[in-house]
Protein backbone atom coordinates (compact mmCIF):
# COMPACT_ATOMS: atom_id res chain seq x y z
CA UNK A 1 0.00 0.00 0.00
CA UNK A 2 1.42 3.38 -0.98
CA UNK A 3 1.73 6.19 1.52
CA UNK A 4 -1.06 8.07 -0.29
CA UNK A 5 -3.35 5.03 -0.11
CA UNK A 6 -2.59 4.56 3.59
CA UNK A 7 -3.35 8.23 4.25
CA UNK A 8 -6.62 7.94 2.32
CA UNK A 9 -7.62 4.85 4.34
CA UNK A 10 -6.86 6.65 7.61
CA UNK A 11 -8.88 9.68 6.51
CA UNK A 12 -11.81 7.47 5.44
CA UNK A 13 -11.83 5.71 8.82
CA UNK A 14 -11.64 9.00 10.70
CA UNK A 15 -14.24 10.78 8.55
CA UNK A 16 -16.83 8.05 8.82
CA UNK A 17 -18.45 8.40 12.27
CA UNK A 18 -21.37 6.16 11.26
CA UNK A 19 -19.04 3.31 10.32
CA UNK A 20 -19.25 0.30 12.63
CA UNK A 21 -16.44 -0.14 15.14
CA UNK A 22 -14.74 -3.51 15.38
CA UNK A 23 -12.60 -2.70 18.42
CA UNK A 24 -15.33 -2.18 20.99
CA UNK A 25 -16.31 -4.95 23.40
CA UNK A 26 -19.93 -5.89 23.94
CA UNK A 27 -20.21 -6.20 27.72
CA UNK A 28 -23.06 -8.21 29.17
CA UNK A 29 -24.20 -8.73 32.76
CA UNK A 30 -21.58 -11.44 33.28
CA UNK A 31 -18.56 -9.60 31.81
CA UNK A 32 -19.44 -6.12 33.10
CA UNK A 33 -17.22 -6.50 36.23
CA UNK A 34 -14.24 -7.16 33.91
CA UNK A 35 -14.88 -3.99 31.89
CA UNK A 36 -15.61 -1.91 35.00
CA UNK A 37 -12.29 -3.04 36.52
CA UNK A 38 -10.43 -2.20 33.30
CA UNK A 39 -11.91 1.30 33.39
CA UNK A 40 -10.43 1.59 36.90
CA UNK A 41 -7.00 0.33 35.79
CA UNK A 42 -7.35 -3.25 37.10
CA UNK A 43 -7.05 -6.50 35.14
CA UNK A 44 -9.35 -9.30 36.26
CA UNK A 45 -9.17 -13.01 35.55
CA UNK A 46 -11.34 -15.92 36.72
CA UNK A 47 -10.14 -18.59 39.17
CA UNK A 48 -11.76 -21.95 39.83
CA UNK A 49 -12.51 -22.80 43.45
CA UNK A 50 -12.62 -26.49 42.54
CA UNK A 51 -9.24 -27.08 40.90
CA UNK A 52 -7.52 -23.72 41.42
CA UNK A 53 -6.98 -23.03 37.72
CA UNK A 54 -6.98 -19.41 36.57
CA UNK A 55 -8.43 -18.71 33.15
CA UNK A 56 -9.04 -15.94 30.68
CA UNK A 57 -11.28 -15.06 28.73
CA UNK A 58 -14.02 -14.80 31.36
CA UNK A 59 -16.32 -17.82 31.47
CA UNK A 60 -18.99 -18.89 33.94
CA UNK A 61 -17.36 -22.30 34.36
CA UNK A 62 -13.84 -23.69 34.63
CA UNK A 63 -12.51 -24.84 31.25
CA UNK A 64 -10.36 -27.46 33.01
CA UNK A 65 -12.76 -29.23 35.40
CA UNK A 66 -16.11 -27.70 34.35
CA UNK A 67 -16.83 -26.48 37.89
CA UNK A 68 -19.14 -23.49 38.19
CA UNK A 69 -17.31 -22.44 41.39
CA UNK A 70 -15.35 -19.65 39.68
CA UNK A 71 -14.76 -16.12 40.94
CA UNK A 72 -13.17 -12.90 39.75
CA UNK A 73 -9.61 -12.25 40.89
CA UNK A 74 -7.34 -9.28 40.37
CA UNK A 75 -4.38 -10.23 38.20
CA UNK A 76 -0.91 -8.91 38.94
CA UNK A 77 -0.63 -7.29 35.51
CA UNK A 78 2.67 -9.08 34.83
CA UNK A 79 3.06 -11.17 31.70
CA UNK A 80 5.60 -12.60 29.27
CA UNK A 81 5.40 -12.35 25.52
CA UNK A 82 4.36 -15.63 23.90
CA UNK A 83 4.06 -14.47 20.27
CA UNK A 84 3.32 -11.35 18.24
CA UNK A 85 2.76 -9.99 14.76
CA UNK A 86 3.14 -6.47 13.42
CA UNK A 87 -0.07 -5.66 11.55
CA UNK A 88 0.51 -3.38 8.58
CA UNK A 89 -2.95 -3.56 7.04
CA UNK A 90 -6.40 -3.87 8.54
CA UNK A 91 -9.43 -2.60 6.66
CA UNK A 92 -11.84 -2.84 9.61
CA UNK A 93 -12.62 0.50 11.26
CA UNK A 94 -10.87 1.93 13.21
CA UNK A 95 -7.81 -0.32 12.82
CA UNK A 96 -6.84 1.18 9.46
CA UNK A 97 -6.01 4.40 11.27
CA UNK A 98 -3.79 2.59 13.78
CA UNK A 99 -1.51 0.60 11.50
CA UNK A 100 1.10 -0.51 12.09
CA UNK A 101 0.22 -2.03 15.47
CA UNK A 102 1.39 -5.12 17.32
CA UNK A 103 -1.12 -7.91 17.93
CA UNK A 104 0.12 -10.37 20.52
CA UNK A 105 -0.53 -13.28 22.81
CA UNK A 106 0.90 -13.04 26.32
CA UNK A 107 1.21 -15.49 29.20
CA UNK A 108 -0.15 -13.87 32.34
CA UNK A 109 1.85 -14.49 35.52
CA UNK A 110 -1.20 -16.30 36.91
CA UNK A 111 -1.13 -18.82 34.05
CA UNK A 112 -3.71 -17.94 31.40
CA UNK A 113 -2.85 -16.80 27.90
CA UNK A 114 -4.42 -13.61 26.66
CA UNK A 115 -4.75 -11.96 23.25
CA UNK A 116 -3.82 -8.29 23.40
CA UNK A 117 -1.90 -5.47 21.80
CA UNK A 118 1.65 -4.42 22.66
CA UNK A 119 2.21 -0.68 22.99
CA UNK A 120 5.16 1.54 23.84
CA UNK A 121 7.77 -0.24 21.77
CA UNK A 122 7.83 1.54 18.42
CA UNK A 123 7.92 -0.84 15.48
CA UNK A 124 8.37 -3.92 17.68
CA UNK A 125 12.02 -4.46 16.78
CA UNK A 126 12.97 -4.92 20.43
CA UNK A 127 10.32 -7.59 21.14
CA UNK A 128 11.52 -11.07 22.09
CA UNK A 129 9.65 -14.21 23.09
CA UNK A 130 9.66 -14.42 26.88
CA UNK A 131 10.06 -10.66 27.25
CA UNK A 132 8.62 -9.33 30.53
CA UNK A 133 5.57 -7.11 30.06
CA UNK A 134 3.14 -5.18 32.22
CA UNK A 135 -0.47 -4.27 31.71
CA UNK A 136 -1.51 -0.80 30.64
CA UNK A 137 -4.98 0.45 29.79
CA UNK A 138 -6.20 2.36 26.76
CA UNK A 139 -9.51 4.13 26.25
CA UNK A 140 -10.91 3.08 22.88
CA UNK A 141 -14.31 4.71 23.00
CA UNK A 142 -16.59 6.72 25.19
CA UNK A 143 -15.60 5.32 28.58
CA UNK A 144 -14.55 1.96 27.11
CA UNK A 145 -11.13 0.88 28.34
CA UNK A 146 -9.20 -2.21 27.22
CA UNK A 147 -6.08 -3.82 28.65
CA UNK A 148 -2.95 -3.68 26.51
CA UNK A 149 0.63 -4.56 27.44
CA UNK A 150 3.96 -2.75 27.26
CA UNK A 151 7.57 -3.71 27.96
CA UNK A 152 8.23 -3.66 31.69
CA UNK A 153 10.79 -1.25 33.07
Amino acid sequence: MSAASADAAKAANAASPAAPRFDLPEPDAFTQPYWDAAAEGRLLIRRCGGCGTAHHYPREFCPRCWSEDVTWERASGRATLYTWSVVHRNDLPPFGGRVPYIAAVVDLAEGPRMMTEIVGCGDGGELRIGMVLEVAFREVGEGVVVPVFRPRG
